[in-house]
């Protein structure tokens, strides 16, 4: 669906998911909304405001701290004809009800011989901004590694909403990263698009976006890395290296297809990862453009993202491991020199 706003509304990414949930809960009377503080404040970033208002607490239900029981009740209210939304505050909380995900949510569909559907988003608050180990991972590589599970990041206001629709509305189980920083940061300060339509529209998931077209390099990332590529790629552009943007937007389905002819163009790849470095993104995007092209055509293969150490809790010395302007601006610089 093609953007009909007239006016540029100065949202956060907070408000557009909850304005996304509270029109998908008007259209369809089987959502249900679960989590802890989703109901009356409205959840710990505010993307669930007004649903407790206007839905109530048969569909809109605060959970104790019990990340284990609340996702395994989402996984009866999908057997009982409902389509639940299920919020886990941060990403780290996940491992609390991980069982649920991979053995239960990840598979009856498969084992019930496609009999017994699981449409339910489980939305969770993934990056880093200053808030410590246990509180700051985006773990997206590790959910993606489980099959039966799609795996949805976005980067933009308007894809936040688009494919926050399309999640709700999948037959299929979906993990919806948020990003905190997105979630707090506002439309007049995105480079990304932050048009954000007043009527409900669907993004369709499993498709990458070009969102700077350019003949040197191509720079692969997801989620905040989007909006600090961008800038990257701006700036660069002005010393005469001119870098292609990919905002991959999921990684399940992963639309690699879309990697591999920028690549087949460019000679050049740039990975740039939020995630942990080992066994993650950043060597799936390279082993498949490696499968699917002339390697010997390749000129240029590197890689950005967080070591394999806890998230430090000085704001400082986390800012030093995140992949950022500067790294991502160095590394451009030293793959454009190469041959």
């Amino acid at each position: 669906m093609t953007k009909n706003s007239n006016f540029k509304r100065n949202l956060n990414g907070s408000q557009v998911v909850a304005e996304t949930i509270f029109q998908e809960m008007k259209r369809d009377e089987n959502i249900i909304l679960i989590g802890e503080d989703v109901g009356k404040s409205g959840g710990v970033f505010g993307s669930t405001r007004n649903c407790y208002k206007e839905f109530g607490e048969d569909r809109v239900k605060d959970m104790p701290i019990s990340e284990m029981s609340f996702t395994g009740m989402g996984v009866g209210l999908c057997m009982s004809g409902f389509r639940p939304i299920i919020e886990i505050m941060f990403a780290d909380f996940i491992g609390v009800c991980l069982e649920q995900i991979y053995n239960a949510i990840g598979k009856i569909h498969y084992m019930s011989g496609g009999n017994v559907r699981m449409p339910l988003v489980i939305k969770t608050a993934a990056g880093n901004i200053g808030s410590a180990a246990q509180h700051s991972q985006c773990l997206w590589g590790m959910l993606a590694h489980l099959p039966g599970l799609k795996i949805v990041v976005p980067s933009s206001l308007y894809d936040h909403k688009g494919l926050m629709a399309s999640s709700i509305r999948s037959d299929d189980p979906v993990i919806f990263f948020e990003h905190k920083e997105l979630l707090l940061k506002r439309a007049d300060t995105f480079i990304a698009n932050s048009e954000v339509p007043t009527n409900t529209y669907t993004v369709p998931i499993g498709e990458a976006s070009i969102v700077k077209s350019g003949s040197d390099i191509t720079l692969v990332t997801l989620s905040h890395t989007v909006e600090i590529a961008l800038d990257v790629a701006s700036n660069i552009q002005k010393e005469g290296i001119d870098v292609e943007v990919i905002d991959l937007r999921s990684l399940v389905p992963l639309d690699y297809k879309t990697v591999v002819k920028s690549v087949s163009k460019t000679k050049r790849l740039l990975v740039v990862d939020e995630d942990y470095l080992s066994f993650g993104l950043t060597g799936e995007i390279i082993t498949k453009v490696i499968e699917n092209i002339d390697y010997s055509s390749l000129k240029q293969i590197k890689r950005i993202a967080v070591p394999d150490i806890p998230i430090p809790a000085a704001l400082s010395m986390e800012q030093e491991i995140m992949p950022n302007f500067n790294s991502i601006n160095k590394t451009l610089k030293e793959m454009s020199k190469g041959n």
